[in-house]
């Protein structure tokens, strides 16, 4: 059975899974099982090539199915960094298929949402009243995400949000590993299987436990469901190691601040 140990601070929730007893908490989230996890970590050797980020192990190559993956959605109010912010943020970690944690909070855009992307999402000004603005989410979120792969659908877009804003708030970015679910679909997805690599249509084609709904945190499990599925075709072409995918530098990348 799958266990959890929650901490809500504001509109922040951080759960880590592994196999536990479900407990009720201090903090009146009855239910909710204690638990732990350990970051993954990955070799330098043969990616440093890349120009990507990892840290040390006791072996050269680690496969992708045993890596631990932190896949991340953003709500925002607009399509640029430069003239908009971001209103929820979300981010799952996974490792084998196995959901072993979630991290999940609105955030206060310090500007209203424009009509059309409350429709979208259905995220309101008043949902956000509330909620911690982003320079008080972001040290959680890259804590919650230490020592991953960085997962994005489109990871240009939520990246580079992402980058602004730790540079907005005095923050230093960590310099992931990045890869792009989008791109790495149009390598392994056979033009006839599927119209195009958005991921309603990718989570439908896998049957995702949870459905992309234009919020973070069912956007981000729906991308880690999609994620198992891509890995294990790229295994049945032979790809089974992050050294081995760094020959396709759209799909895996470093991000520098």
């Amino acid at each position: 059975m799958a266990g959890a140990e929650m901490s809500v601070v504001g509109f922040t929730v951080v759960s880590v899974m592994r196999s536990a007893a479900i407990v009720p908490t201090a903090d009146g989230c009855a239910g909710v099982p204690r638990a732990r996890y350990e970051s993954a970590r990955l070799a330098p050797k043969g990616l440093e090539a890349a120009g990507l980020v990892a840290a040390e192990v006791g072996a050269a190559r680690l496969e992708l199915a045993g890596l631990e993956f932190a896949v991340i959605d953003l709500e925002t109010t607009g399509w640029s960094p430069e003239a908009a912010a971001i209103t929820e943020i979300a981010a799952v970690r996974v490792r084998s298929g196995v959901r072993r944690g979630e991290f999940a909070s609105l955030v206060n855009p310090g500007v209203p949402v424009p009509p059309g992307i409350e429709d979208l999402t259905g995220i309101s000004d008043w949902m956000l009243a509330a909620a911690p603005g982003v320079a008080a989410v972001l040290p959680g979120l890259l804590r919650f995400a230490e020592g991953c792969v960085l997962v994005a659908h489109n990871a240009p877009f939520d990246v580079g949000f992402l980058v602004a804003a730790c540079t907005a708030s005095g923050l230093a970015w960590p310099g992931f590993t990045v890869l792009d679910t989008v791109m790495l679909a149009r390598h392994v997805m056979d033009p006839d299987e599927v119209p195009d690599c958005k991921l309603g249509t990718l989570a439908a084609f896998f049957r995702a436990r949870t459905s992309p709904c234009h919020r973070a945190l069912a956007d981000a499990r729906a991308t880690a469901d999609v994620l198992g599925w891509l890995i294990r075709r790229l295994a049945h072409r032979g790809v089974r190691t992050l050294d081995q995918l760094a020959m396709w530098p759209e799909v895996l990348t470093s991000n520098p601040p």
